[in-house]
């Protein structure tokens, strides 16, 4: 039932926000050199690795790391960066990672493939087994400022509770926290 719900949920977004994909693209094409899109390398369930898509809010050639260990994030942002990731408009492509299966809407973020003591940590709570999500329960309960033993306790927590309307939950608090633009540091 997840899957398909993922499914109908990503051809719906995806044909709403056809006419803004297009509009971002071209403005992070106008506003910075490089790619439109950033493929980043990311830990997915059982710890394979996929590449997720993102709009390019980063300048070409930063570090392949967390945004918040960049020693000044704002350096490396382009242009439209800040926008993009305080809209959380630079997830759009990530529905690609939907549809293929690499992902699901709810579950815990991926992480990314040099992100070891997050992803040790999940594999000895048993998170690795969860298809990563768009969102997460540990996005809507403290995202960029959680450390990373709260983060794995709250997809403990989310692996135990999972559930369609625990899922559910979790998307209107997404959508709550992206309209209120709360929570993004970078």
């Amino acid at each position: 039932m997840k899957r398909i719900f993922d499914l109908l949920m990503c051809l719906t977004i995806a044909t709403v926000f056809l006419v803004p994909f297009v509009f971002i693209c071209l403005l992070v094409r106008l506003t910075s050199p490089g790619p439109v899109i950033y493929w980043s390398d990311r830990v997915g369930q059982f710890n394979n690795l996929f590449k997720m898509p993102k709009f390019r809010s980063l300048k070409t050639g930063t570090p392949a790391v967390a945004t918040h260990l960049l020693k000044d994030p704002d350096q490396w942002l382009t242009p439209i960066g800040s926008f993009l990731r305080k809209s959380s408009l630079d997830e759009i492509p990530q529905l690609w990672s939907i549809f293929k299966g690499d992902m699901s809407f709810v579950g815990p973020r991926p992480a990314l493939f040099n992100q070891i003591d997050l992803i040790d940590l999940r594999t000895k709570n048993g998170v690795h087994a969860l298809l990563p999500g768009l969102t997460g329960w540990a996005q809507v309960n403290g995202r960029d400022e959680l450390l990373i033993s709260e983060k794995v306790q709250l997809d403990v927590e989310y692996l135990h509770k999972r559930s369609f309307l625990f899922d559910l939950k979790i998307l209107v608090m997404t959508a709550q926290k992206v309209l209120s633009r709360s929570e993004v540091t970078h």
